[in-house]
């Protein structure tokens, strides 16, 4: 064959590579993980705290609540995929909304004959296993109208007066969940609210003021009702009352202190069964220390450590006001629950019934609290939410020093041809 004709054949064209699919950024990995450990542990640790006493129950089932914990978390993890794609323009839009069935659910739960009285608490509508909180929903719809009231207002944190329609907002939600009563909710959604204060940019000193109105509205609460009355007694002191205020905190220690280290052994804990009260929901985390030990509670701290962070890194890292005091909110909500539960029950603050989210069981706190975590991968997954150590952020940064360097290269030639046309002429 001649070189003319080897020279004329045309060129094969390479296939076109494919396009990589773009990794999660490392805050998305890190919320995904830690929320679906916890969730696994949580189904694990309530099949074993509640086991012993549904067998030996009214129900005969010893999987009784293990059932209604995966059917709601299966749920719960659909709502998280759904949310995790488009949610947070979702319920943006449908803020006002959520926020006004919010309402209106936490006036009819207190109506004698439409709520559900537990242990003098009327705080469930429905029947069965199909009951909802309305006080887990209003803590979110709290969090989602915050941050778009403070994200279209910034100057609102400027002074207590300017805050006002939000703390309006915030007392009207904590009342109603009060005279349920459930005061341990109100707690949280109001440490919640403060957070996304700090995150908006709130002083010190009107947070400080706001702290001290809140500390005299609570003590006035405790005041008032004896069975709160009791739980501080019962706290403060519990060995003057081992078989009534003091009961479950004694019982709460003795888990602890059997686990020891490595704890008794999956299942084998004997707190559980009938010494313990509300095992499976607001004691979980002592079950948890008597069969795995200091370890296993170790290992729930270290997960909810690695959420606060990466849902922490996820508002810093957010494109807008709104998506950052948004992520905020939901972030401390979930930590401050977990803290206030984990507290109780390691006997550093009082019994206040909050379960430990995605642990305790709980059909609502379940739902909602997977609902908030679908928002925050929502909001990691958007492109102002990465990590500068991610891949996308060292190719942004070598794409910006190639086109410098382009442009410093054909500055550098255009200014050498004028040198040559002067030097010609």
């Amino acid at each position: 064959m001649s070189p003319a004709a080897s020279r004329s054949r045309p060129k094969r064209k390479a296939p076109p590579r494919k396009r990589s699919k773009p990794q999660p950024p490392i805050e998305y990995s890190l919320l995904l993980t830690a929320t679906l450990c916890l969730l696994a542990i949580g189904v694990v640790m309530v099949f074993s705290a509640s086991s012993t006493t549904s067998l030996l129950g009214d129900s005969g089932d010893a999987s009784f609540y293990l059932k209604r914990t995966a059917l709601f978390g299966v749920a719960g993890l659909v709502v998280m995929r759904i949310l995790s794609i488009r949610g947070v323009r979702l319920m943006r839009a449908l803020t006002p909304v959520v926020m006004g069935v919010s309402l209106f659910l936490l006036v009819v739960v207190m109506i004698p004959g439409v709520g559900v009285e537990v242990n003098g608490a009327r705080r469930w509508i429905g029947a069965g296993m199909f009951q909802v909180q309305p006080s887990e929903v209003a803590k979110v719809a709290l969090i989602l109208y915050g941050a778009h009231l403070l994200a279209t207002r910034p100057r609102m944190t400027r002074s207590i007066g300017e805050m006002g329609p939000f703390l309006m907002a915030v007392g009207v939600i904590c009342l109603l969940v009060v005279l349920e009563p459930d005061l341990g909710t109100a707690m949280v959604a109001c440490f919640a609210a403060a957070a996304m204060l700090v995150a908006a940019g709130a002083r010190l000193r009107d947070l400080g003021l706001i702290a001290a109105a809140l500390g005299v509205v609570v003590l006035l609460a405790v005041l008032i009702e004896p069975y709160r009355m009791e739980r501080l007694t019962g706290f403060i002191s519990p060995g003057t009352d081992p078989s009534g205020s003091g009961f479950q905190a004694i019982q709460a220690k003795i888990a602890l202190g059997s686990g020891g280290i490595f704890g008794v052994g999956l299942g084998e804990s004997l707190q559980k069964a009938f010494y313990l009260p509300e095992a499976h929901t607001d004691m979980i985390a002592a079950v948890i220390g008597e069969e795995l030990g200091l370890m296993g509670i170790t290992m729930i701290a270290v997960l909810f450590g690695l959420f606060g962070y990466a849902g922490l890194r996820t508002a810093q890292r957010a494109r807008d006001r709104y998506t950052k005091l948004l992520a905020a909110g939901l972030t401390s909500l979930i930590l401050v629950q977990a803290v206030i539960n984990l507290f109780a029950v390691l006997g550093l603050a009082p019994l206040t019934g909050v379960p430990l989210p995605f642990v305790s069981y709980g059909n609502s706190s379940m739902l909602t609290m997977l609902a908030a975590v679908g928002l925050l991968l929502n909001i990691a997954r958007s492109p102002g939410a990465t990590l500068r150590v991610v891949d996308g952020g060292r190719s942004s940064r070598t794409h910006a020093k190639g086109r410098d360097s382009r442009g410093g290269n054909s500055r550098a030639r255009r200014a050498g041809a004028r040198g040559r046309r002067r030097s010609a002429g």
